[in-house]
C-alpha cells in the first residue's frame, strides 16, 4: 500500500530560506556520516600522480594505432603497464580489484585498417548491491598534430596521462575502503582521439553486464591551470553535461516541448550535485553543453545509451600544448609535454573526484519521480521506492532557476507527496533518496527522462 505524506507552502517561503544550494549540501556532507564525510582524499598523492604522468610519457607515443607488441614504446606497453598497476594496487587490498581487458576491433575514419581495442578496467565490487556501479575514466592514448601519425612522438602528459593517472590514483586510494553498498569501476580507455571508441567499449561492455550505472566520471585533460593566453586559473574546474537526453524517445521530447525538462537530464542533475561537493580550493564550474564546442570525449557514448555521464576538464584549456608535435616556434613551446603540468592543481580535481566516487558509492540510486498537476490547485509527486533508501527529500525550483531550492520541500519516508496549494505549472520538482548513514543520491527531475536509468525516457 503506498503511504502519503503531505505539506503545503507558508506564505513567507519558509521553505526557500535564502541559503545556496552548495551551502547545504556541503552542510549535509559535514554534518552526517555519509561516505562522503568519510572519503580519504587526503590520502591523495601529488607526487604519485606526477610518477605516473612521467611514466605515461615515457612510452613515446600512446597512439591508437602505434605498435601493441613493442615493450617499450606505444600503446600496447602503456596498457600493460597501467594494469600491472591495477594489480599491483589490488594485491596491496587483499584482491578487492577484479582486473578486465574488455576488447574489440575497429576500423573508421581515423582507424584506416581493422584494428584491436583494449580496456584496462579494475572493478572494486560492493556488497550489497553490487550492480548499481558508479565509474571513473580517463583516456590512455595519445596523439599528436597528425591524428593518423602512429610513429611520431605524442606524450600526451595532459591529454590524458592526467586522466589516467587521475583513475590509478582513485583506486589506490579507494581501494583500501571497503564499500558495502556499490560497485566502484575504474576504466583506463583506449582509442579515443580516434573516435570515442574506447568509451563505447565500456558503454557496451556495462550494458552486457546488466550494471545499473549511476554516475560515469570522465576526466580528460584535468591537469593544467595556465591557458594559452597566459590565463591562469587553479580554482575551478569545468564539469559539462547534457541538457535533453540523447537517447529520449521522440515522445519524450515532445513531452519535453510542451512541459519542460530539457535542463534535468540525470548527466545534468549529476552534474549540480557535483557542485554541491566542491571546497574552497577547487570550485566546480558548470557548463550547460555536453562537450566543449566542435569537440568531444568518452562521456558521450554512455549518454547515448541513457547513462548519467559528464566530463571534468580544466577551467582553460592551452590549445598549444594539446594534439600538438613537441616543437619550438618564435621562442614559444608546443606539446603536450609534463613543463606545462600543474601537479598541484591535478592533485585538486583528484581530490574531488575520490570524493563524489565514495559518496556516490554508497548513495541509494535516485528514484524515478513523477508529478501530477494539471488543471488543479495542488500538486501530487510520486515516486518508486529504490533499495537502500530509508527516506527521501522532494526538492523544488522555479521553471527559470538554475539549481534546486536551497533546501527541500519535504524529507520523508512515504512515495507520495501531496502540496496544497501549489501550482505546478510554476516549477519543476525532484526527489532524491538517503541511506540510513545520510548518504544522498543526486537529485531525479519529476520530468519526461528524468530518471537515471538508460531508456527511461522512451518510457511514459
Amino acid at each position: 500500500m503506498t503511504r502519503r505524506a503531505s505539506t503545503s507552502l507558508d506564505t513567507n517561503g519558509g521553505w526557500g530560506m535564502n541559503w545556496s544550494m552548495k551551502k547545504f549540501l556541503s552542510f549535509a556532507f559535514l554534518a552526517l556520516p555519509t561516505a562522503a564525510s568519510a572519503a580519504p582524499d587526503e590520502s591523495v598523492s601529488q607526487s604519485r600522480l606526477e610518477a605516473d604522468i612521467a611514466r605515461l610519457v615515457s612510452f613515446g607515443t600512446r597512439h591508437t594505432l602505434s605498435s601493441q607488441d613493442d615493450p617499450k614504446r606505444g600503446i600496447g606497453a602503456a596498457r600493460r603497464w597501467a594494469e600491472a598497476e591495477f594489480r599491483k594496487t589490488g594485491a596491496a587490498c587483499g584482491s578487492c580489484l577484479e582486473i578486465v581487458l574488455p576488447e574489440t576491433t575497429v576500423q573508421g575514419e581515423r582507424v584506416p585498417a581493422p584494428t584491436r581495442l583494449v580496456d584496462v578496467v579494475a572493478i572494486q565490487r560492493g556488497t550489497v548491491r553490487p550492480n548499481e556501479v558508479v565509474i571513473v575514466q580517463g583516456h590512455i592514448d595519445s596523439r599528436n598534430s597528425d591524428p593518423l601519425d602512429a610513429k611520431g612522438d605524442a606524450p600526451g602528459a595532459n591529454d590524458d596521462g592526467s586522466g589516467t593517472a587521475l583513475v590509478l590514483e582513485a583506486a589506490r586510494v579507494l581501494s583500501q575502503q571497503k564499500f558495502a553498498a556499490g560497485t566502484i569501476v575504474y576504466a583506463v580507455l583506449s582509442g579515443e582521439e580516434q573516435g570515442l571508441y574506447g568509451g563505447k567499449l565500456l558503454a557496451d561492455y556495462a550494458k552486457a553486464q546488466g550494471w545499473t550505472v549511476k554516475a560515469v566520471l570522465n576526466n580528460d585533460i584535468v591537469g593544467n591551470s595556465r591557458g594559452s593566453d597566459g590565463l591562469v586559473d587553479d580554482a575551478h574546474v569545468r564539469v559539462f553535461s547534457e541538457g535533453p537526453r540523447d537517447d529520449a524517445s521522440e515522445k519524450a521530447r515532445e513531452a519535453q516541448r510542451s512541459i519542460g525538462g530539457e535542463n534535468d537530464s540525470p548527466s545534468r542533475n549529476l552534474s549540480r550535485w557535483l557542485a554541491g561537493l566542491d571546497d574552497p580550493a577547487l570550485e566546480v564550474r558548470q557548463v550547460w553543453r555536453a562537450d566543449r564546442m566542435g569537440r568531444g570525449g568518452d562521456h558521450l557514448p554512455f549518454q547515448a545509451m541513457g547513462y548519467p555521464a559528464v566530463r571534468f576538464t580544466v577551467a582553460v584549456e592551452n590549445y598549444e600544448r594539446q594534439h600538438q608535435n613537441v616543437r619550438s616556434e618564435a621562442g614559444r613551446p608546443f606539446g603536450d609535454t609534463m613543463e606545462a603540468m600543474d601537479f598541484a592543481y591535478l592533485a585538486k580535481v583528484t581530490k574531488l573526484n575520490v570524493r563524489a566516487l565514495a559518496a556516490l558509492a554508497g548513495a541509494p540510486m535516485p528514484p524515478a519521480a513523477k508529478v501530477t498537476a494539471a488543471v488543479q490547485t495542488f500538486t501530487d509527486v510520486d515516486w518508486t521506492a529504490v533499495p537502500g533508501a530509508l527516506r527521501y527529500r522532494v526538492w523544488q525550483r522555479r521553471t527559470d532557476a538554475a539549481g534546486w531550492d536551497a533546501k527541500p520541500l519535504a524529507e520523508t519516508s512515504e512515495t507520495h507527496l501531496r502540496l496544497e496549494g501549489v501550482r505546478g505549472d510554476d516549477w519543476f520538482f525532484g526527489v532524491s533518496a538517503v541511506s540510513a548513514d545520510g548518504a544522498e543520491s543526486p537529485v531525479a527531475s519529476a520530468v519526461p527522462g528524468g530518471a537515471f536509468a538508460p531508456e527511461a525516457a522512451a518510457r511514459p
